[in-house]
């Protein structure tokens, strides 16, 4: 049994089949041969050895061209290798004997001998990454292609995986994919995000690890602690089948309070609005009694798409959630593409530091035919229901009155077309940065509502990517830095009368909810799974010493300090509350 710690981004326990997508983006689930098809994998197989071959040898004669014998070598090494008796003994009687899938068998054959090495001394240990080039090689011969589509999955597995985009995580199938671990990632990023969104277990920025599993191998992933857990012996897969079903029974008792405000024990009313990715996700919030969306993605427009969505694909997306709420308001952020969000592809070569690049508000502005073609979905779905418009990542008054005057522009176009839509939709801006937060008394004269995204104020005030697990420990939600540019906000929106909501990770953990229900917000936008949990946190607290509890935080000079103090505040809370 080996332990593995990554970083929880999305909490939930499940077990199961591991489906394993490396570097490469090879996919290699365990999969069998039938009988009467082993002599034609035997082939698929010695012509892939001989492709590979061909091509070990053609990288040798170009080397020694070019640098020499001693070079040359190396693959005169890899040939000997891939040609070695007892390999191809192993690998044939793989196929034939076990009825193994020839590619699970290469990647079970050779990861095998890999280990041995990797076991033995320094010298010895190196020539593993000469058994890995072979495999990665024979691999694409079998396979034919890069990466298969995780879309395709039909069958319940774990994805594990060195890296996932947004894109590709947003493409995940819930119905199959029961959670995902990768190697690489961090807290905040939107893949971590788009996990939450599809409520599925995730850890990430484990570190490599791909090496010690295989294809349809039993994987524990525990998304609450940051855990995956790979040949899990019968006692503690037995004990997280007992953490499974207690899950359940907690969900089903914080499910009755579907129907129950969220008011706290000294009367005053507390909004929990959803965040949702999806369309579809609208549901879940219904169904755990939202009291609107306090913030509605709109990039799964882009990152499930391979062209620019059309002014219908937005208008169709909006429009159902709006008519789902029935009334009750619903936020929509107009686009906030850019750096760990934007499509393989657009990234990250193309901007030496894209979290500080072209994003966000920044991005609309610049490509203005995109930014009115999603002002104008969102002004038409505006007739359909509470609906409110809201710009990301807006750090200087002139972003914002532009953004203003753009929807403007849009809002008389549709006028003159005769098209409906309401001409008093309230406006909003994300406060993401501390030049936001700092100038807040100027932007809030000129907005209907603000909302504190931290998972970007977390990142820009202690200048820590969010994605990037390397400086991970740095990424705070409790840093003091954060907290106070967080009150402030708090602070100039309340003294101006305009409402504000915190939409970021910060405000779906309940170890948070008393803080910030202390600096005074009444309004949290929270992941769907996350608001009935809230809710009883809600429920169990007074506002006064909510205020208590936000002071001393405040006073507090460290990271650590803060979070030390906040969760013995939460399990006081949870002893009282089962008490």
């Amino acid at each position: 049994m080996l332990k593995l710690q990554g970083i929880a981004v999305s909490p939930g326990v499940t077990i199961g089949e591991a489906l394993v997508l490396d570097a490469e983006g090879f996919r290699i689930p365990r999969r069998f041969v039938e009988r009467s098809a082993v002599d034609t994998e035997l082939a698929r197989l010695a012509h892939a050895v001989a492709e590979t071959a061909r091509e070990m040898e053609h990288n040798r004669d170009r080397i020694h061209a070019e640098l020499g014998e001693q070079y040359a070598a190396i693959f005169d090494a890899h040939l000997a290798m891939l040609h070695d008796p007892r390999l191809q003994q192993e690998l044939t009687a793989a196929v034939r004997d076990r009825n193994w899938w020839p590619e699970y068998a290469v990647s079970r054959t050779l990861r095998r001998y890999a280990k041995v090495f990797q076991s033995l001394d320094n010298h010895i240990s190196q020539r593993a990454h000469d058994i890995y080039d072979i495999e990665k090689s024979l691999l694409r011969n079998l396979l034919g292609q890069r990466r298969e589509t995780l879309a395709a999955i039909s069958q319940p597995v774990i994805v594990l995986a060195h890296n996932l985009t947004p894109s590709e995580t947003a493409n995940l199938d819930r119905r199959f994919v029961k959670g995902f671990a990768t190697e690489l990632g961090g807290p905040g990023s939107h893949t971590a995000i788009v996990a939450e969104g599809l409520e599925i277990p995730a850890v990430v920025g484990i570190g490599p690890f791909l090496a010690d599993v295989s294809g349809g191998e039993p994987v524990i992933l525990d998304g609450n602690e940051g855990l995956v857990i790979l040949q899990p012996d019968e006692e503690t897969i037995a004990r997280y089948r007992l953490e499974e079903e207690a899950a359940r029974s907690v969900a089903a008792r914080l499910g009755r309070l579907r129907d129950l405000p969220a008011e706290t024990t000294d009367g005053v009313r507390i909004q929990i609005m959803g965040n949702i990715e999806f369309p579809s996700e609208v549901e879940q919030c219904i169904d755990r009694g939202c009291d609107g969306i306090g913030l509605y993605r709109t990039e799964f427009l882009y990152l499930t798409s391979k062209r620019e969505p059309t002014e219908e694909d937005h208008f169709e997306a909006y429009s159902f959630v709006a008519r789902a709420m029935n009334g009750k308001p619903v936020v929509i952020r107009t686009l906030d593409l850019g750096a760990d969000k934007m499509l393989t592809e657009k990234t990250p070569e193309e901007e030496r530091n894209p979290c500080l690049g072209l994003r966000s508000i920044r991005l609309s502005l610049r490509q203005l035919p995109m930014f009115r073609t999603q002002l104008r979905a969102i002004l038409r779905a505006s007739a359909l229901g509470d609906v409110r418009v809201m710009f990301p990542l807006v750090s200087t008054i002139v972003e914002l009155r532009q953004a203003r005057m753009v929807l403007a522009d849009v809002m008389e176009d549709l006028a003159e077309h005769g098209i409906a839509f309401n001409r008093k939709m309230p406006v909003g801006m994300m406060v993401e940065t501390p030049a936001a937060a700092l100038m807040l008394d100027a932007f809030i004269k000129e907005v209907d509502f603000v909302s504190v995204g931290t998972n970007d104020l977390i990142q820009y005030t202690l200048a820590v990517d969010r994605g990037n697990k390397e400086v991970a420990e740095l990424y705070n939600a409790c840093d003091p830095a954060v907290l106070r540019l967080l009150r402030r906000s708090l602070d100039v929106a309340a003294g101006a009368g305009v409402p504000a909501n915190v939409c970021g990770q910060m405000s779906g953990s309940v170890m948070f909810t008393q803080l910030l229900l202390g600096m005074g917000l009444r309004q949290l936008s929270v992941p769907a799974s996350a608001i009935p949990e809230v809710k009883q946190a809600c429920r169990s607290v007074s506002v006064a010493d909510c205020r208590l509890i936000a002071e001393k935080a405040l006073t507090m000079d460290g990271a650590r300090e803060v979070k030390a103090y906040l969760r013995d505040q939460v399990r006081r809370l949870l002893a009282e509350t089962v008490a």
